[in-house]
């Protein structure tokens, strides 16, 4: 049994959400999103409460009930308040900035990189040393994130790089003399 699926995702006030076959969309303040779900479970709405509910007891299906449901509660969080990534960039000469629709990173490289953001996610530089990605679908914010920190992983010695707000970095003690 699923103890994810079994409980209903409520839908706040001003957000409603409408089931047609195996899809349903979500509306809300922010943005519309829409999902399909698998034939192995069923999707309905009552009363401003979603519920998942598997059909048959097969593996796929149970495992389809919790990662369903899930997607509705992340969809209906989306079109509420929105998912939001912050990054740090460490090092000497490191910044960011926007420039239209393109994120301008000097990481110590050569040359300057430019990162086109994507649709659905807004990026923004609050400070030079500061990144910060949201949007209404978890998935692309985390994604541009992880894209945005491959240019330059931080580095267990000095801690030079692009990493996550909250992420810790293992350090080294290098060479002794």
């Amino acid at each position: 049994m699923s103890r994810i699926g079994k409980k209903p995702v409520e839908l706040p006030s001003g957000v409603s959400a409408s089931v047609s076959g195996q899809t349903i969309e979500v509306k809300g303040p922010k943005a519309t999103q829409s999902f399909t779900a698998t034939d192995d479970v069923t999707i309905a709405v009552e009363d401003n409460v979603v519920t998942v509910t598997p059909r048959g007891k097969s593996k796929r299906a149970r495992q389809q009930w919790g990662m369903s449901r899930t997607v509705v509660a992340n969809m209906v969080k989306g079109v509420t308040e929105g998912f939001k990534k912050e990054l740090e960039i460490n090092g000497v000469g490191y910044r960011a900035q926007m420039a239209g629709n393109v994120l301008k990173l000097n990481l110590g490289y050569s040359h300057e990189v430019n990162f086109e953001v994507p649709n659905g996610v807004t990026v923004t530089c609050p400070k030079q040393t500061e990144i910060v990605v949201e949007g209404d679908d978890p998935q692309l914010v985390g994604q541009v994130a992880a894209n945005i920190r491959e240019w330059r992983k931080p580095e267990p010695y000095k801690g030079k790089g692009i990493k996550y707000k909250d992420e810790y970095i293992f350090r080294k003690e290098g060479k002794k003399k």
